[in-house]
């Protein structure tokens, strides 16, 4: 139907109650693909046109909205829609997992149900917000819709708008009741709490106003205390973000601070759209208001949106926590260069051992399971005693120095020549890491076979056994590239988990809450208790990011086999003692071929290690921060240029330029 046909029965029944003309009306202008906004935006344009060449269509077009709008409720769009919900997280998003198989009931009484019909695709506030805001004001215009016009005065849309300020206003107090803010923020409960004392100006503000509507005689007070006092909420808000940090954060917490975020912000919405001074300023902010509203009802069901807002300042503390652990893998002076040549060199020692430890595994009669179990032990704890020994898996460092780069992109507002600097120092300490675990791993494997062989008179590993270890990193005819990526998502998540398990300890005070048990106290004498929970405090993260990074290691290769799908592990240290016992159970002849094919297999397992991980954890860090990033290519060349001009010190040592 076209826009004049559509005008054409809106002026027939302007006062009608029907959304059905509104939301074909909407349609019309609506383009194919919701970034043409070019497109919307001509059609918009168009309507303008028409309305303005036939006043009695303008006229019957603000009527019929004005009419929409005064007959249903409007207090749940303006406190429901775009503010986080009161419940907790897992019921939000199975509310929002059965509602993309059955929507909700649309009740035709409440403009909030209405609004949703009208905008009913998920991307229409794409070409909604692309619109210019001056092509909005001119349809205002021409329609003669605003706020105080008779359809929409005190008895209506307004007073509507009032009672949104107080239904907002008390969501706001009960946030500042909840016992989880209280805990986060004791002060609150010693002084005169901004969020009950704003409730109070609120109604005395909305009582006032009605009666100054009604023609009383009572002067109407402004909302310059109720924005006083809503800053002094959001400080508050502001404050346990900024300490969470150090005292962690939980999903609940993130939640509560979101409600009361969305909630104070949208009353300020409220309270310009009533205070306009004039029909201008009345347009911006309902134009404002307009946009926010069909960006929050198209992505109501979106989990995509409720895993990033919600989480957000989880992650945020997660990538932080491990941004903190990466300051230590990043070597600055050529002191702390040797320190991580020696700290990886141990790692690889290990490493070695924990090689030898999986093959002897895989000589045992055992089910999926029963490998599983033992692999995942092995690893587990030896990545754990890495960890205790203070002994540094160049693979980990990713996950933790993306998290490091992002913080730096957030605090040094991008500059390059910074950047620049701290990704040389991340590069070349990469690269002493890698060296130095395998560089310890061969020669260690080498001696481990040959005391094996010496003392057995046989091989670690058979022939053929050695073979398909062999087989097992050639990139040309194995997936050996492919299963080292799959390792390097299992580094990435196991960063995460550390942080996550960092933050949970600072949250729930594990630390403090361990030394409180009597029994241990008894145990361990109060001293040792004291040094040991103080121990667990500052290292659960790391520990149970190695725990479980071992069970994900050992476990997915026997997942794979029981679901016969092509997935497994490929670690670069792990891959480079491995060859070498490979080696040495083939006595030491291998062909050249299989000789280039093996050492190109490491190298490139060692790349999709590190890249992988780093890709990932760099992509979560920056995405908490609201970082974009766009100067990547510059950032590239700069590198490029410094790695040509001075390959060996890029590497190896610091020059002037870093």
């Amino acid at each position: 139907m076209s826009l004049e046909s559509l005008l054409d029965s809106i002026a027939s029944t302007p006062l009608s109650p029907d959304v059905t003309l509104l939301r074909q009306l909407v349609a019309a202008i609506r383009p194919e693909k919701a970034n043409q906004t070019h497109v919307a935006t001509n059609r918009l344009n168009a309507l303008i046109f028409l309305l303005k060449s036939h006043p009695h269509y303008a006229t019957a077009l603000g009527n019929y909205v004005s009419g929409l709008v005064s007959s249903r409720q409007s207090v749940h769009l303006f406190t429901d829609t775009g503010i986080t919900l009161s419940n907790d997280f897992w019921n939000a998003a199975w509310d929002r997992l059965m509602h993309k198989f059955l929507p909700p009931l649309v009740n035709d009484r409440y403009l909030r149900d209405v609004f949703g019909t009208v905008f009913n695709k998920a991307d229409d506030y794409i070409w909604i917000q692309g619109i210019d805001d001056a092509v909005w004001f001119d349809l205002i215009q021409t329609t003669g819709i605003h706020p105080d016009a008779p359809e929409l005065g005190s008895e209506g849309f307004l007073d509507e708008l009032l009672s949104s300020l107080q239904v907002l206003s008390y969501r706001i107090t009960a946030i500042g009741l909840e016992a989880e803010l209280v805990r986060n923020f004791p002060a609150i409960e010693r002084h005169e709490s901004p969020f009950l004392h704003q409730n109070d100006e609120i109604n005395a503000y909305v009582h006032e106003f009605r009666l100054w509507r009604a023609g009383h005689s009572v002067a109407h007070r402004d909302s310059r205390h109720v924005d006083v006092l809503l800053t002094q909420c959001e400080d508050i808000i502001k404050t346990i973000k900024r300490t969470s940090s150090s005292n962690g954060v939980s999903v609940s917490l993130t939640r509560l601070l979101l409600r009361a975020s969305e909630s104070i912000t949208r009353l300020r919405h409220l309270l310009e759209l009533i205070e306009a001074p004039d029909r201008e300023k009345a347009m911006q902010t309902g134009v404002r208001l307009f946009k926010e509203l069909v960006c929050a009802d198209n992505r109501k069901f979106s989990m995509r949106e409720l895993m990033r807002s919600n989480t957000r300042l989880l992650t945020l503390q997660v990538s932080e926590h491990a941004g903190r652990s990466g300051e230590h893998y990043v070597a600055n002076n050529r002191s702390e260069r040797l320190s991580m040549l020696y700290s990886a060199s141990g790692a690889g020692f290990i490493i070695a051992f924990m090689s030898l430890t999986k093959l002897l595994f895989g000589k045992l009669l055992l089910a999926p399971f029963g490998f599983a179990f033992f692999y995942s032990l092995n690893y587990s704890l030896g990545f754990m005693l890495v960890h205790i020994l203070h002994f540094t898996i160049a693979t980990k460092q990713p996950a933790m120095t993306a998290a490091l780069i992002a913080r730096t992109l957030d605090r040094s507002g991008h500059k390059l020549d910074e950047l620049t600097g701290l990704a040389v120092q991340v590069i070349r300490t990469q690269f002493i890491a890698i060296a130095g675990n395998i560089v310890a791993a061969v020669p260690t494997a080498f001696v481990i076979s040959l005391l094996w062989n010496a003392s057995t008179g046989q091989h670690i590993v058979s022939a053929d056994k050695a073979r398909l270890l062999i087989h097992d990193i050639n990139p040309f005819t194995s997936l050996s590239v492919f299963h080292a990526a799959i390792a390097g998502v299992c580094l990435f998540l196991s960063g995460l988990i550390s942080g996550y398990f960092d933050n949970n300890a600072s949250y729930n005070k594990i630390a403090e809450r361990l030394l409180q048990i009597p029994a241990m106290t008894r145990l361990f004498g109060a001293e040792r208790w004291q040094r040991i929970t103080t121990y667990i405090g500052n290292n659960l993260g790391a520990l149970a990011g190695n725990f479980y990074f071992g069970i994900m290691l050992g476990s997915i290769g026997q997942i794979g086999l029981f679901l016969g799908l092509p997935i497994d592990i490929r670690h670069v240290t792990f891959a480079s003692a491995n060859f070498m016992i490979a080696l040495a159970g083939l006595d030491f002849v291998l062909p050249w071929q299989d000789w280039v094919d093996s050492i190109l297999g490491i190298f490139l397992i060692g790349v999709a290690n590190l890249a992988v991980s780093f890709s990932l954890a760099l992509y979560v860090a920056m995405r908490s921060r609201d970082v974009s990033f766009r100067k990547s290519g510059e950032l590239v060349i700069l590198l490029w240029r410094r790695l040509l001009k001075r390959g060996g010190k890029f590497f190896l040592r610091n020059d002037r330029s870093d």
